[in-house]
């Protein structure tokens, strides 16, 4: 199938590794213009030459913080100065840290508003006048399967996450009048350094190895396994294209069946 990206242009947040690296390439290997961004400028070369292997379109990098609204306004100035406009933006940045209730103080709490909430807001408020000039455009926030069914032991994500979907069904409805599309794309337990990271936290709070809380999430897990980044990517890339153009509003599981309600 040929999804129509070829052309298109791409910004994604937190792209230098992870979800956002995963969905920069398939965006990528489809044809789409993409401009990667992250805080660290060597590890945005080296996924720029790494995705350039595969890329049908064009990769670009822009350091950027997403929790400095400077940094913000000046990827996506850069971006459209690249390539004329912005078609699909892809929210995403690095999860808070773990813990529960009483971990946290104020400082950590606005810590992660800023960089899991706002900066997604503020990205969103940057997009918007080329997208509206166009009377076209995509908007993916990668969430968590948290905005379905709370993780223990990751409130502040718990509840940022919650945020974003919020958000982003508020905003299909404003903006579909526009033709542009808005989704919350909801990873479960994909093998991502992040991932890796929680189950690392978990083993030591619970006195286990980590491939033992590997082998307990994957039991809750209908396919039996994590999801590769590869396969986040694909959903992503499909949302972004001419084949989602129906869709809106939609949280989007990408768990392999962990989430059993509706």
């Amino acid at each position: 199938m040929d999804l129509g990206l070829t052309g298109k242009t791409a910004f994604v947040a937190g792209s230098s590794k992870g979800l956002g690296k995963a969905s920069a390439r398939e965006l990528a290997r489809e044809g789409a213009n993409v401009v990667i961004s992250g805080r660290n400028e060597a590890e945005l070369q080296r996924t720029q030459a790494e995705l350039l292997e595969t890329a049908s379109g064009r990769v670009e990098y822009v350091v950027c913080d997403v929790t400095k609204p400077e940094h913000i306004s000046q990827a996506i100035r850069r971006t459209a100065d690249l390539f004329g406009t912005v078609d699909i933006l892809v929210n995403n940045a690095g999860g808070p840290p773990a813990g529960t209730f009483d971990d946290f103080t104020d400082e950590v709490w606005m810590q992660a508003f800023e960089q899991n909430l706002l900066s997604h807001i503020r990205l969103i408020r940057e997009v918007l006048p080329y997208m509206k000039k166009q009377q076209s455009g995509r908007i993916l926030n990668i969430a968590s399967s948290s905005v379905k069914q709370p993780i223990p032991g990751l409130i502040i994500s718990n509840t940022l996450r919650t945020g974003v979907a919020g958000l982003a069904k508020t905003l299909s409805l404003e903006l579909a009048p526009h033709n542009i599309l808005v989704h919350t794309v909801a990873p479960g337990r994909i093998a991502t350094d992040r991932v890796r990271s929680l189950d690392e936290h978990r083993a030591e709070k619970t006195q286990q190895t980590t491939d033992q809380v590997r082998k307990q999430a994957e039991e809750g897990i209908p396919l039996g396994r994590y999801g590769e980044p590869e396969e986040f990517g694909k959903v992503v890339a499909f949302l972004a294209s001419s084949a989602s153009s129906y869709l809106t509003g939609s949280t989007i599981l990408v768990d392999g069946g962990m989430i059993k309600s509706l």
